[in-house]
């Protein structure tokens, strides 16, 4: 009776594992990386013997918060920007200004690029109109496209958003385009900069700013 009690259970365990092998657990799905975001220019681009400016604006601190005058909320208005001046052989100003919180195509939010300041100029004074940039300066693309003058933030509701102001001395001057994109702006500027340096101020959605005209209404409480 033992043998045929021992082939018995052995017929029992070989049905119950016979659907473990043949139903092996799915296995989980390889985890996809996140797409790189680029970084802002002064990190992409340092300068050949990393030389600095101290980049300054009236209008915050640096880390500070950026008032909502300066921003698409209330009025635009340009903040004003001083650096100190670059090393011998400087020739030209670049200015890049990037939300590095927000991306657009993979890389941070371009706000205001100006490029070929000439090299005495270490000043943008506040509340400048944009037809009064300095003289041989030209504005390069933004978010809105090319030759766009100076645009705020208007930073989305939630955390504060970082905006980079950044100033970069050159060797030289760059050829004008009234069609510059990003991407050629810092392909002519890359191999040219001699010192760089950044004031960086924190953007945040305006309590007080009017509803959008589409936005649907607030849900009336109900008694």
């Amino acid at each position: 009776m033992r043998p045929l009690l021992a082939a018995a259970l052995g017929a029992m365990l070989a049905m119950t594992a016979a659907p473990a092998f043949a139903q092996p657990a799915p296995q989980a799905a390889p985890m996809t990386a996140p797409m790189p975001t680029r970084p802002n220019a002064l990190a992409e681009f340092p300068p050949k013997e990393g030389a600095h400016l101290t980049v300054t604006t009236p209008a915050w601190p640096d880390g500070g918060d950026i008032p909502f005058e300066n921003t698409q909320y209330r009025g635009n208005v340009f903040p004003g920007v001083s650096w100190t001046a670059g090393p011998q052989g400087t020739k030209s100003y670049a200015i890049i200004m990037q939300d590095t919180d927000g991306t657009r195509n993979g890389a941070p939010i371009l706000h205001w690029t100006i490029y070929n300041l000439p090299a005495g100029v270490t000043k943008l004074d506040p509340a400048m109109p944009p037809a009064n940039n300095p003289p041989g300066s030209f504005y390069g693309p933004n978010a809105r496209g090319e030759s766009q003058p100076y645009m705020g933030p208007r930073t989305p509701p939630g955390p504060k958003h970082h905006y980079h102001l950044q100033v970069f001395a050159l060797d030289a001057t760059l050829n004008p385009d009234p069609a510059m994109t990003y991407d050629g702006l810092v392909t002519q500027m890359r191999d040219h900069i001699l010192a760089s340096g950044e004031v960086v101020g924190l953007g945040q959605a305006d309590p007080d700013a009017p509803r959008p005209v589409n936005a649907p209404a607030a849900p009336t409480p109900r008694p």
